[in-house]
């Protein structure tokens, strides 16, 4: 009988250590046409970035990006969200399959010249971490369709009503986690969040 427990307990101790996470949840509404189910995707977009680079939803083709709102000027939560994408860039700089996105809220002030100062301040290229400016209303727009905030408000300290939040797609357009990007213990399990991603959808290679 100690041997049957000895093994039980062995077999179960086996399965859990070898079980499969379970996948993402593929975040936002979904529509079911003919019997398929339609996931909320990101729509095309076209901003520009801190080389003068287009940078469209083929910029991110085959890859997963993580996504945030800022301007320069931000008194209150940029410079914490700033630190914290400094982290996952350098956590991700040499891996192919991460790409960072960051839109201006504040398209005005924040023109090519300023994000380029800017990214040169946090010593980030583009090739990892695009920095875009655009229309504000385009801006403001893709921002709600990334389930984040981005408008104008005079009350709001620096004129502007921006999340802190960050976001991650996939490759497919399709929105998979969030994190609170003030917060570093959010990240850092966002960040297991992108290392399950990236096992589960995009194997080992980088």
């Amino acid at each position: 009988m100690r041997l049957y427990w000895s093994l039980l307990m062995l077999s179960v101790f086996f399965f859990a250590c070898n079980r499969t996470p379970q996948p993402l949840p593929i975040l936002g509404e979904r529509d079911f046409v003919n019997g398929d189910t339609i996931f909320h995707t990101i729509p095309d977009f076209a901003f520009v970035d801190q080389d003068s680079n287009l940078v469209t939803n083929e910029t991110f083709a085959g890859k997963a990006y993580v996504v945030d709102f800022f301007f320069i000027s931000c008194p209150t939560i940029c410079p914490k969200t700033a630190k914290q994408m400094l982290r996952l860039y350098e956590r991700f700089e040499n891996d192919n399959r991460v790409v960072l996105l960051a839109h201006t809220v504040d398209p005005k002030r924040d023109s090519v010249g300023a994000l380029k100062n800017y990214a040169r301040n946090l010593n980030v290229e583009s090739r990892k971490w695009h920095l875009v400016t655009g229309e504000k209303d385009s801006i403001y727009q893709i921002a709600e369709d990334y389930f984040s905030i981005a408008k104008e408000d005079p009350t709001a300290p620096g004129g502007f009503d921006h999340s802190g939040r960050f976001i991650l797609v996939d490759k497919n357009r399709r929105v998979r986690s969030f994190c609170d990007g003030t917060d570093p213990a959010s990240v850092d399990q966002f960040m297991k969040d992108i290392d399950l991603l990236l096992e589960q959808e995009y194997g080992e290679g980088r």
